[in-house]
């Protein structure tokens, strides 16, 4: 081989190892470039936009793993070309479909063929343009293990969100509410009856009834990309614009909210009889209006419609409500839609844990708790409710209700306890007994549920005087708890286990840093 055919052989080895190292970079930047990259075993990010394309599951068992997409680059990288969704949604009733360049899913090889004919054909039409493009063989889009993965964060209408489409829209409801009404085979407007749209749209796909993330992109984004076409300010209309945790943390907030306008009472009865004097167990007066301000969307205690809890929930279960019955609807604590499961994540907070979490195990629930909710009617009766309505019932009750808004006298609490147990080996420890006191209350003050719960003012004594009653002047820990671990019901610890569990478990709940050594509360005998 002579010289020149040497260099032209070179030249064209050499372009080849370019082009294929360009090719590589291609692919591996399709997978990794802008989202997952895994260095050292650290997930540096996880897009909101990524998509995994399993469309051929419908029709049973997928032969190669799903797609990862970016729906947002595929997107943008239109918008640069002048091009918008309709390149990949058709039209359906003057909406865009979410269905890839279809309308329906007719058979399997045909829906194949349309992801794989439109696709390639468009990866192939950007390279030849010299614009950047995605993969063309089978094996770089069928990953058994791609290098990026979806993290998209849930988004739902709060209050602060629900206002501001209400005053967009001009009050008008019907925009968003309907009912499908069977025998007319369409969807009705029927007003003071609005509810959350998860009433109708489940999880999944129901005959013609779209699943609830269906509903929600088909009518959020053609409304947002009509809004969008008139010059008019609106939402977003990509995968990150909403459920990327920046873009939401960045959402304008309306503060306070105005209350909005369902007809709904200040006040109820939960009850489990029709009629108010039938009622079999004592009835529970319910703050509506509290705990409306309490919470940022209707759907927390409303999860499916907002009818009474009774309707779907009841005292023997019905399919309505998931056969839940009432009983563990409204006390399950393993719930965040019961009342006391949304309760316990409240005693879950910071300034609550550090008692609340020490009495879990030792404090079960019982009658004197069941009481401070469900009530009798001579209760009601003293509170000179008027019985003649459910709403002047618990309105009467819940406006005789006290709450703890002080503490006692300070002289009625010691201000400092020398706890002598150690004193062999360190110092006496002071303890701040009031100033800690002081501190739990001046946390909880202005929380009005921690003010009516807390019924008495020593009930907040009662976290480290947790076997005795509510008083000024309990006994010391050394009444229960002797010098060595001698329960036989393994129950009660030491003292000296009794003190360090109780103070260092209240102060890791808390988050306080002090102490973290032994001398921190213990000064070693010699110092001073």
């Amino acid at each position: 081989m002579d010289k020149e055919a040497n260099m032209k052989m070179g030249k064209t080895l050499g372009r080849t190892a370019v082009f294929c190292l360009i090719a590589a970079f291609s692919i591996w930047g399709m997978q990794v470039f802008g989202t997952e990259t895994r260095t050292q075993g650290k997930n540096i990010a996880d897009p909101a936009d990524v998509l995994f394309i399993d469309a051929m599951k419908i029709f049973g068992k997928l032969e190669r793993p799903p797609v990862p997409f970016q729906h947002d680059r595929h997107t943008a990288a239109l918008t640069k070309q002048g091009k918008d969704c309709a390149v990949c949604h058709m039209q359906k009733e003057n909406r865009l479909s979410l269905q890839f360049k279809r309308i329906e899913n007719s058979d399997r090889q045909t829906v194949m063929d349309v992801y794989h004919t439109n696709c390639i054909a468009c990866h192939k039409e950007a390279t030849a343009n010299r614009n950047p493009s995605g993969p063309v063989e089978c094996g770089q889009c069928h990953v058994e293990k791609p290098a990026i993965r979806a993290d998209r964060k849930p988004i739902g209408f709060d209050n602060s969100l629900h206002y501001r489409h209400a005053q967009a829209q001009e009050n008008k409801c019907e925009i968003c509410h309907h009912e499908y009404v069977e025998a007319g085979q369409k969807l009705i407007y029927v007003k003071d009856r609005e509810g959350s749209c998860r009433f109708c749209h489940k999880q999944a796909t129901e005959k013609k009834r779209l699943a609830m993330s269906a509903a929600a992109h088909t009518a959020c984004i053609d409304c947002h990309l009509k809004t969008a076409a008139r010059k008019q300010k609106t939402g977003p209309s990509t995968c990150t614009g909403c459920h990327a945790l920046s873009s939401q943390q960045a959402f304008e907030k309306i503060a306070p909210v105005p209350r909005m306008n369902r007809k709904q009472p200040d006040a109820r009865l939960i009850k489990t009889g029709t009629e108010l004097l039938e009622n079999r167990m004592n009835f529970v007066p319910f703050d509506h209006k509290a705990h409306e301000d309490g919470n940022n969307t209707c759907r927390v205690c409303h999860h499916a419609g907002m009818q009474n809890c009774s309707a779907c929930h009841t005292m023997t279960g019905a399919p309505e409500g998931a056969k839940i019955r009432l009983e563990q609807a409204m006390h399950r604590p393993d719930s965040a839609a019961s009342c006391l499961g949304c309760h316990a994540r409240l005693q879950a907070k910071r300034e609550c844990a550090g008692c609340h979490a020490a009495l879990a195990d030792k404090k079960p629930v019982n009658e004197s708790g069941c009481v401070r909710c469900h009530v009798s009617l001579p209760a009601l009766e003293a509170g000179q409710a008027a019985l003649e309505t459910e709403t002047a019932a618990a309105a009467g009750y819940l406006a005789a209700r006290t709450f703890v808004s002080q503490l006692p006298e300070p002289k009625s609490i010691p201000e400092k306890i020398m706890i002598k147990r150690l004193s062999q080996k360190y110092q006496p420890v002071e303890f701040p007994h009031r100033k800690i006191v002081t501190t739990l209350f001046e946390e909880i003050k202005d929380s009005k549920l921690a003010g009516y719960f807390h019924g008495d003012q020593a009930t907040i004594c009662q976290v480290c005087h947790h076997n005795s009653p509510a008083g000024l002047k309990p006994p010391q820990c050394a009444s229960c708890h002797g010098e060595a671990y001698s329960d036989p019901n393994g129950l009660k610890p030491g003292l000296l286990g009794a003190y360090h569990l109780q103070c260092m478990e209240c102060h890791k709940k808390m988050e306080i840093s002090k102490p973290a050594s032994c001398t921190d509360c213990h000064k070693e005998k010699g110092q001073s």
